[in-house]
């Protein structure tokens, strides 16, 4: 695997004028570099200049290419080329800033700053080192993922995840998707293809990325059955509205939002027993809670299979803290029909999410700190949050303010759920917004927040291994460089 702990060996930043911004140059070299010439070089000649070396190896020698012939073929074309012509600087200029553009889409290390444990736009939950390090040899060579090590026949994929979510779940049988979208898209398609499928009207909610249940339940062939309002669905109203086309019962975990005051919620276990045979009763749990303790009024995997849930979906890293996946536990009968799916093979993930995830569960099962996610280790010691804050201070003299704050567990989980954080308020005099973009620009980019026109660093989601770097960084952009002798005047 590639070491995303490093940047780039190229400027962060590239200037945005022609060589005339440097004004400290002696007259005769600003009159050399002012030289203008209506001769673009070749693209060849262009990229054995030692200012693309780096963004060849960042980007690739085609990409690079490509963006020289862009940067040509636009000032060809241009009217103030024709009239004035170009000096050779300014085209390096304008080359290394279609670079850079580029290198900033490329996916590459941040620091999270913001207060959101599980943060979609910033890869959701990060693993720890000591799992990724456990399938590193695993998944850099071959292995037995389909292979069958007693008989030397094929076999299936799911190693030791089955047995080892049954321990943790209580659940006849699982299977694992690629995320938990796919989880209910294939649990639909199989289960209720042309039927109906029984949802409250509080809980036909959207997620991200335009993923709205009803429009699931009609891509899947299903057919919507509302139930309810949307602050109210009873047992009664299930029960109501189920005939012999009905084949599922569907509850959907309201992942990132919450109905206050008048409300209720049936009794799921009183619906599980009061339904007919052919109906199936399936939750999407979503946020993969099983013996996390920080979120008591959470209803966990487990407690929905003693419950009587036939199927749970959820996902595998958000609370679980393994990787980007979609779990479906339950009864072994109906996750043997959804593995023998034509939609299965789609859906299926990579061995490097079996090997993570199979390794997670059983350091979790071991009640290992290695298998906590993410908001389970950050939320059960609170002492490192503050430790981090003074450690940023000391090394930053009053570059930063002290203030309270809060963290969210993030990514669709506990919308309703907020814990007390320390942050710090950045004293710079730049506009907020500057300050943000200068942090983004960094060699590896610092993402925070802004809060009342100040921008605020929060200790809850800087990781340990993080510290020494996020220092430098930080004082190379907020500390001012001192003066030495040779540039007083």
């Amino acid at each position: 695997m590639p070491n995303s702990s490093h940047a780039p060996a190229i400027p962060h930043r590239q200037p945005t004028s022609g060589p005339a911004a440097d004004d400290s140059r002696p007259d005769s070299q600003q009159q050399s570099s002012q030289q203008h010439t209506r001769r673009l070089p070749q693209v060849e000649q262009l990229l054995q200049q030692p200012f693309l070396a780096g963004f060849i190896d960042a980007l690739s020698r085609p990409l690079v290419t490509q963006a020289v012939r862009e940067t040509l073929s636009e000032l060809r074309q241009s009217e103030a080329f024709r009239q004035h012509g170009v000096a050779p600087e300014q085209i390096e200029v304008l080359i290394a800033k279609r670079c850079q553009q580029q290198l900033r889409q490329r996916q590459t290390r941040v620091i999270n700053a913001t207060g959101t444990l599980v943060h979609t736009n910033l890869g959701r939950s990060p693993l720890s080192h000591e799992l990724w390090d456990e399938v590193r040899d695993l998944n850099t060579g071959y292995n037995n993922l389909e292979l069958d090590l007693a008989t030397g026949k094929r076999g299936g994929r799911k190693g030791l995840i089955a047995p080892l979510l049954g321990c943790l779940t209580q659940a006849e049988d699982s299977l694992v998707v690629n995320n938990n979208a796919a989880s209910l898209f294939l649990l639909l398609q199989e289960v209720a293809k042309g039927r109906e499928v029984i949802v409250s009207r509080g809980e036909q909610i959207q997620i991200g990325g335009g993923f709205r249940i009803p429009d699931i339940l009609a891509l899947s062939g299903a057919k919507l059955v509302e139930v309810g309002t949307t602050n109210i669905t009873t047992a009664k109203d299930y029960l109501d509205a189920i005939t012999e086309q009905t084949a599922l019962v569907l509850m959907v975990h309201r992942s990132n939002f919450a109905i206050r005051g008048f409300t209720e919620s049936p009794d799921i276990g009183e619906v599980a027993r009061a339904l007919p045979e052919h109906v199936v009763l399936a939750v999407d749990q979503g946020s993969g809670l099983t013996t996390e303790e920080f979120a008591p009024d959470e209803t966990s995997v487990r407690q929905y299979i003693k419950a009587g849930a036939d199927l749970v979906c959820y996902s595998g890293d958000k609370l679980l803290g393994g990787p980007q996946a979609g779990i479906i536990s339950g009864r072994s009968d109906l996750i043997k029909r959804l593995e023998k799916h034509p939609m299965m093979r789609t859906f299926r993930p990579s061995r490097i999410v079996y090997s993570l995830l199979e390794r997670l569960l059983i350091h979790k099962l071991n009640k290992s700190p290695v298998g906590e996610g993410i908001a389970q280790r950050t939320l059960s010691n609170p002492a490192a949050m503050q430790a981090r804050a003074s450690q940023l201070m000391a090394a930053l003299p009053g570059c930063f303010v002290p203030v309270p704050s809060q963290l969210v567990v993030g990514g669709g989980t506990l919308p309703d759920e907020f814990y007390p954080a320390p942050a710090l308020e950045c004293t710079d005099p730049r506009p907020a917004q500057q300050l943000l973009d200068d942090l983004r620009e960094l060699p590896v980019p610092v993402i925070a927040t802004v809060r009342q026109q100040k921008v605020l660093l929060n200790m809850a989601t800087l990781l340990p291994t993080e510290m020494e770097l996020l220092i430098a960084q930080l004082k190379a952009l907020l500390l001012p460089t001192p003066i030495t002798a040779s540039e007083e005047p």
